[in-house]
This record gives structure tokens, sequence and C-alpha cells, in this order.
């Protein structure tokens, strides 16, 4: 009679489930890989050749080179710097050199020729556009112009006659085509008493006067004034700040 089986303790001999170590066995894994295809044989599905299995090589990524093009030097960035100034000064004195000839110019009146209104030392600013692009000089007009006896030297004188008109002074009272002319500015201390006239002014000439009548070289010393010997109209005086002031 065998013996009572036990299912806490079973014996080897006695485990009706056990199967014995030898009955394993570990399957060959090549058995379940899936045979590859030879190359040049189409693929059932898209149709084309397989390529033959390669290696895959990771692609060789040349260092970078150092550069061989070296920055500029201190010498040469100053240069650089020096270049970049002189084109910029090179710019303004072309800009100043346009604006002086064909727009304003900066004067200073030397004298008292045209006191009270302008005193010694004033400066102004003159517009020189005014006379070449827009309009003839006006009488009353402030004007700065070159000396008809020495062009190298200008004035700054008040219109008092133009072309055509005639011009007339009896004891320091001008009369232009027999009118006697406003003149307030011209105070009773600054007036003259000479005379002067009556003379027609030519054409393509201007008669002009300082408002310091007693102390003024002008058109009743040296005649008439050419158009073209008139630089610009006085715009502005601008120094001294306090007596600024628009003409």
């Amino acid at each position: 009679m065998s013996d009572p089986y036990d299912p806490y303790h079973p014996s080897s001999a006695q485990d009706p489930f056990r199967i014995p170590e030898s009955d394993f066995r570990v399957p060959d894994q090549d058995r379940f890989r899936a045979p590859e295809p030879p190359a040049g044989v189409p693929d059932p599905i898209i149709g084309e050749p397989l390529p033959a299995a390669e290696a895959l090589v990771a692609p060789m990524i040349p260092a970078p080179e150092a550069s061989s093009v070296e920055g500029p030097t201190v010498a040469g960035r100053i240069a650089e710097e020096v270049v970049a100034w002189l084109k910029t000064l090179a710019s303004a004195a072309v800009y100043a050199t346009l604006i002086v000839t064909f727009g304003f110019q900066v004067a200073r009146v030397e004298g008292q020729s045209m006191a009270p209104t302008l005193a010694d030392q004033d400066r102004l600013i003159v517009n020189k556009a005014a006379y070449r692009f827009f309009e003839e000089p006006q009488i009353g007009d402030i004007v700065m112009l070159y000396y008809p006896l020495n062009p190298e030297k200008s004035f700054v004188k008040r219109v008092i006659a133009k072309e055509g008109d005639q011009v007339r002074i009896i004891n320091g009272r001008v009369y232009r085509n027999d009118v006697p002319i406003n003149d307030d500015y011209v105070p009773a201390d600054y007036r003259s008493h000479d005379d002067w006239g009556p003379e027609v002014v030519p054409e393509g000439q201007y008669f002009v006067m300082g408002d310091h009548r007693n102390n003024s070289s002008d058109s009743r010393h040296w005649r008439w004034v050419p158009k073209k010997y008139i630089i610009g109209k006085v715009q502005l005086r601008w120094w001294p700040l306090p007596h600024a002031r628009i003409f």
C-alpha cells in the first residue's frame, strides 16, 4: 500500500504535478526568426526590389576650421574713424557752401551808418534767395550790397528808389517823384541838411541811403547800385538777443 499523499509537504516522489527537470528544453531562437528575403526580390507590398542589407555608418562631420581672417587692428579702426570724420566734414562744407551761396548768409554790422535801426556789431541773417528767386528789391528794404567803387567790400543800406524814380534831396528832406518819403525811422538828430538832385535812377539800378543820414556813405556820394551788386535782403537781427528783430 502506498504512502498517503500530503499536499502541504509533498515529496518529489509524491508530487503528481512535478515535471522532471530533464524534460525542460530551451527552444531554438532561430526557429522563430523570419528569414530575410534575398536582395533583388520584389517586395510583395510595394513591388520594388529590396536593397541589400547594409551596415549603418554614422556620417563623418568635419570639425570646423579656425578662421584665418583676423579682425581689424587698432590702427585700422582709427584710420576708418578718421576717414568717416573727413567725409562728414566734407559733406558739411558742401552743404554750408550751398546755403551761403544760394540761401542765407550771416553778416556783422560795422559802423553806425544804419543807426538807430542797426547798431555796430549787430549780427544779421541775410536772405540771398529772396531776390535771386522770388522778388525784386522793394523800396524800404534793408539790403546787403557790394560797394560799387570796391566790390570786395560790402555795406548794409536801405533802398530809397528804384529804376525810373526821380530822387531829390532838399535840406536833408528826401523826395521821390516829388513826393516826400516817409522816413520816420530817422530821428531828428540823425538827419542831414544837404541838397542833392534831382536825378532819375537808371534802368537796372537802385538808390540807397543809410538811416544815419549825417554819418553814412551812400548813393549821395557814389550814386547808383546795380541790381547784381545787391547780395540779399536783411531778414533778421539775431544778436544781441534782447534786440532780436525780423525785418
